[in-house]
């Protein structure tokens, strides 16, 4: 009986043990933090089903922007910190979409469908620079962005679009920084078959949009494809060797990351309600990096389920933190300030933690 009693506490140790070593400290810090801000606005009254319905709008606005992380994680060039590359596809497509005054679902796929080639022959073209720098992609990664960010600057002021709600008023001529969707497809997404739980508003077609690509990454990383670029991105030698063809893979991994990111901001566009241009794309992908790290990412692995994690922690930390820091500190106007210092305070302990996976 005693052995049995003993038997049963070692394997239920043994789960925990094993549930705590695959969730990871960092992750379970963060998770506690995100359950104390939610405990604190109880105490102070605050309207939680306001805050969780927030919640569940960013995770789903944000989610295909972390999902693109995985593709060159796999490849293993590592983080794409060249995702302004794919953003900015596809901020050309919800651009044509709004001059052609295509409205809801309608011109939410047209945008996708213009992005789409855009990104692929921006990805390619990407894929070859980074090419050329082996074994530095992630900060040349990031000064590519930079660049395409800025030469857009001048595209955006030079373009052939009349469309009186979308250029400057003075001047006739060139976008304007912030491009409002009400009249085209603002929150297509998020308010198809969306409904209510105890006061708790779910935005069921953008949930469904992030779920559908999370299941499509997933079986693509089950596929024949898929398994050769996570074996490139494991062990080059050993899928040369083994007949693959290594810089193939990679050049996918990176157009597949951009296609994936043109997408992400459509989504995050119709989310938000408008379409900013300019200089805003210049740090897409520091939230997406750090949303993919904090759910357990690391350069040798990453999953679809990595990608999940990571961004329901981070956003909700993002989303919850300020309300609350600012309810707290009534009357003083730094609940911003705060704001940073806490998320991004929590998010640098977490991950310079001595324990690893």
């Amino acid at each position: 009986m005693a052995d049995t009693e003993e038997k049963s506490t070692s394997r239920i140790t043994g789960f925990f043990s094993a549930a705590y070593k695959d969730f990871g400290l960092p992750r379970l810090i963060i998770t506690g933090f995100v359950l104390f801000l939610f405990i604190l606005a109880t105490i102070m009254k605050m309207d939680l089903t306001i805050l969780i319905s927030d919640s569940l709008v960013r995770i789903g606005m944000n989610g295909v922007l972390v999902l693109s992380m995985l593709p060159t994680l796999a490849c293993g060039v590592g983080l794409n910190f060249g995702l302004p590359v794919g953003v900015i596809a596809g901020l050309i497509g919800a651009v044509m979409s709004m001059n052609w005054n295509l409205q809801g679902f309608a011109g939410f796929f047209a945008a996708i469908a213009i992005a789409l080639p855009v990104a692929m022959v921006a990805g390619y073209i990407y894929a070859l620079v980074l090419e050329r720098v082996q074994g530095q992609e992630m900060m040349v990664g990031t000064y590519v962005g930079f660049s395409i960010v800025s030469a857009m600057c001048m595209f955006w002021l030079l373009a052939p679009i009349k469309n009186p709600a979308m250029i400057f008023a003075i001047g006739g001529q060139g976008l304007r920084y912030t491009l409002t969707l009400d009249k085209t497809f603002a929150k297509v997404l998020n308010d198809f078959l969306a409904f209510s739980v105890f006061g708790v508003t779910i935005p069921t077609g953008l949930l469904l949009f992030f779920g559908l690509l999370c299941v499509l990454m997933s079986l693509f990383y089950r596929s024949k494809a898929g398994l050769a670029m996570r074996t490139v991105g494991s062990n080059p030698m050993f899928a040369k060797s083994s007949g693959m063809n290594v810089r193939y893979m990679k050049m996918w991994g990176v157009i597949l990351s951009t296609v994936l990111a043109a997408v992400g901001i459509i989504v995050y566009s119709q989310s938000y309600g408008f379409v900013q241009l300019y200089t805003a794309p210049l740090y897409a992908a520091f939230p997406a990096v750090a949303s993919v790290l904090i759910g357990g990412a690391t350069l040798e692995r990453a999953t679809v389920g990595n990608a999940i994690i990571g961004t329901i922690l981070f956003h909700t930390l993002l989303t919850i933190a300020l309300p609350v820091t600012q309810t707290a500190l009534r009357g003083a106007d730094i609940s911003e300030i705060a704001r940073m210092i806490i998320s991004n305070g929590m998010i640098l302990y977490a991950l310079t933690r001595a324990e690893r996976r």
